[in-house]
């Protein structure tokens, strides 16, 4: 277990390194570690004032992205579920496209409110409409689904007959992106992603008894219901504070837990911290190879990650059609 962590911990030094080293402009190593102490230069300026904030905005993002579908993972015991399954990416995409489309100039503050204040009212429909007497993953899966088509609805009327360059921001936005990084926004969602963070890793032993079911989890004197609301509030105050600050980056939430939980079993005390590190080196590469694939156009790291997530998705639906 040490040796995994750091193993990944050095994986993403390295990664971070050549995010901080590659891009329209490449440093040389020697540059790299010359600017990384001065202030006067321009690649100083390149380093410290455009990839830096823009790399540790993708670590976090990678780390809030990964707890949250580890814990998604464990209140809804499948293996195909993800924080989107809650419906909080569809929440925050309608209300972020709501924003750009009908708001003139909105500023940036405003939109991660609002992806936020989506996401959190998504789930909180979703958890309000599955309760019958307690709650249970399928009705929360399917009400999700549900929810989330008709927020998928919106966002297409929205698209349809909003202003055409609103919509193409609004589009760039959902794609999921780290281009419009900076340290204030760096600060703000590391103070955020304190808190929850810090009860996700403490719930590790919660979530290892409702991963068994409710039944299991009742006998054993496990409140099912109170855990799985308080799990999904974590989930989406990690979620939407991802999604507002960085738009739709997927499947990280399914990748990162799936090769956690290979790799050292199904002890959350385990996973979690696994798993998160995985998330944050996702993303940083995912960051990384948008900008250096096709210089100067940079790709959303949304977009690689659903180009390594589709086929990681379909290998899960192979498995399960085998029983596995």
């Amino acid at each position: 277990m040490i040796r995994l962590l750091i193993a990944f911990s050095l994986s993403l030094a390295l990664l971070v390194l050549a995010s901080l080293a590659f891009g329209d402009v490449s440093l040389t190593w020697m540059e790299l570690y010359h600017s990384l102490g001065s202030t006067d230069q321009q690649s100083s300026m390149i380093v410290h004032d455009l990839r830096l904030p823009r790399v540790l905005l993708a670590l976090l993002v990678g780390v809030a992205l990964a707890t949250a579908g580890t814990i998604t993972l464990a209140i809804m015991r499948n293996p195909l579920a993800e924080p989107g399954v809650l419906g909080i990416n569809s929440g925050a995409a309608v209300t972020v496209m709501a924003v750009i489309v009908l708001v003139r100039d909105p500023p940036v503050a405003l939109l991660q409110a609002a992806g936020f204040c989506g996401a959190a009212a998504m789930a909180l429909a979703v958890f309000t409409l599955a309760w019958r007497r307690g709650t249970s993953s399928l009705r929360i899966i399917l009400i999700g689904i549900g929810l989330s088509s008709l927020a998928t609805a919106g966002t297409t009327f929205l698209s349809a007959f909003g202003e055409i360059g609103n919509v193409q921001r609004a589009m760039i936005w959902l794609a999921g992106s780290v281009y419009d990084a900076s340290m204030v926004k760096v600060r703000l969602l590391a103070l955020w992603l304190i808190v929850p963070l810090t009860l996700a890793f403490s719930s590790a032993r919660e979530l290892d008894l409702i991963r068994f079911g409710d039944s299991t989890a009742k006998s054993l004197g496990q409140p099912a219901d109170r855990i799985r609301g308080l799990m999904i509030v974590l989930v989406t105050v990690l979620s939407g504070a991802a999604v507002a600050v960085s738009g739709l980056i997927g499947f990280v939430g399914l990748v990162a837990p799936h090769i956690a939980r290979r790799l050292v079993g199904a002890s959350h005390a385990r996973i979690l911290p696994v798993a998160a590190l995985v998330g944050a080196c996702l993303v940083v590469a995912a960051d990384l190879l948008g900008r250096i694939i096709l210089p100067p156009i940079q790709f959303p790291a949304g977009i690689v990650t659903g180009l390594v997530g589709a086929p990681f998705f379909a290998y899960l639906l192979w498995g399960r059609r085998h029983g596995c």
